[in-house]
């Protein structure tokens, strides 16, 4: 069996994170080292890795991104590593750090022709929901970006096991030395809910756009035990057809002012978040009770994030700054518009973009995804922890 790591929502609004001092970027040579060559960190050789745009590392930009993803597919996304591969970031996102400190080559993805998946392979896809298209059809809620759902992940993870291995034994030695990872999904099903209700231009606060906001937000709440039952049944499916290590996550957004706390988090999103993980936790206590031999953590993604927020100004963040994105085209306290993404004719990028959380309003910053790596995987945010690293 393998490890199985589940992550809590996180309403992640218009900015991104901040906290511990930022690691060095993974470097990823033309001739990685093998495993053998390096110590293996807790007996894991591969990564399994599901999830949307927090984790694809290429895999939309194989598809064909279309809307305001496409502007994901270049510059200035991936300046800071040489060029866009795809990655929603200037840079490396936490799966790269992640295998990075397991001593692994960074995750190919699926798409990728041809690509070495000796160690792990990525299914996540940007723009990616727990739910497939035609359930949130049902639902009034149109999927604009892509249909790799979770579920078209899964039989891809299932597709490539099959092909790749001559027996159930092979499979089950090779993911008995396996991190599985249910990224940061869920949080798109949400997002096209709420957009699909979006107020009108302008934003008035009279009676019409009030009642869309109300409705979108009574649609997306409607969707939540649909959503935490698509990412548990996956998380189900993983351990009862091979897996023994594992860990899951998920994501959602808004630009009003006096919607943010203190922390610049969305008070109303937050409880709405809360909500998603109360029900996540509850499924992963009654998956610990079906398969007692996994490894089954849960990693809270919100509450590593609220603490990056909370401690922007210790940890070489600009404070001031720390709910506004470093590229994009909307000026004010976020510099968020979803006309002018970042990529758009109009935006623009900060000069110093290591000392910004938010890269453009809906991600995060090379830098804060070191940051959210080292909280997740090595300052006690996921329980059980699903590695242990060697101390230091």
């Amino acid at each position: 069996m393998a490890r199985i790591l589940l992550a809590a929502l996180v309403a992640m609004l218009l900015v991104v994170c901040p906290c511990h001092a930022a690691r060095p970027a993974p470097e990823q040579t033309a001739k990685s080292p093998t495993v053998k060559e390096k110590a293996v960190v807790d007996g894991i050789t591969a990564i399994y890795n599901f999830g949307d745009s927090l984790s694809d590392t290429g895999n939309l930009l194989r598809e064909g991104a279309t809307g305001m993803l496409q502007h994901t597919m270049g510059l200035p996304y991936g300046s800071a590593i040489g060029g866009a591969t795809g990655r929603c970031s200037d840079g490396y996102l936490m799966i790269d750090y992640l295998a990075k400190d397991l001593g692994l080559p960074l995750l190919n993805p699926y798409l990728d022709e041809g690509a070495d998946f000796s160690h792990g392979v990525n299914f996540a896809v940007a723009g990616a929901t727990a739910l497939d298209a035609a359930a949130l059809a049902r639902r009034g809620v149109a999927v604009p970006h892509t249909n790799s759902s979770l579920g078209v992940q899964l039989q891809r993870f299932k597709d490539f096991m099959s092909a790749n291995t001559q027996s159930p034994e092979e499979i089950r030695e090779k993911l008995a030395h396996s991190l599985i990872m249910v990224g940061e999904i869920g949080g798109n099903d949400y997002n096209y809910a709420f957009s699909a209700n979006k107020p009108a231009a302008g934003g008035a606060r009279n009676l019409y756009n009030l009642g869309r906001m109300a409705t979108g937000v009574a649609e997306a709440m409607a969707l939540v035990p649909d959503v935490v039952r698509s990412v548990t049944s996956a998380a189900r499916e993983l351990p009862s057809t091979w897996a023994r290590r594992g860990c899951y996550m998920a994501a959602v957004n808004e630009t009003e002012l006096a919607a943010y706390d203190a922390n610049g988090c969305l008070a109303a999103l937050n409880l709405f978040a809360q909500m998603h993980n109360v029900l996540l936790q509850q499924g992963i206590r009654e998956l610990r009770r079906s398969y007692p031999s996994a490894t089954i953590s849960y990693a809270d993604y919100f509450y590593a994030y609220v603490r990056m927020l909370r401690d922007a100004g210790k940890t070489g963040f600009d404070e001031g700054a720390r709910t506004t994105a470093c590229c994009g085209g909307g000026g004010g306290a976020y510099n968020f518009d979803m006309d002018r993404m970042c990529g758009a004719p109009g935006a623009s990028v900060c000069a110093r973009p290591d000392e910004r959380i938010s890269w453009d309003g809906v991600h995060l910053t090379q830098r804060a995804n070191s940051v959210m790596s080292d909280l997740l995987y090595h300052k006690g945010f996921a329980s059980p922890a699903p590695v242990e690293f060697p101390r230091t």
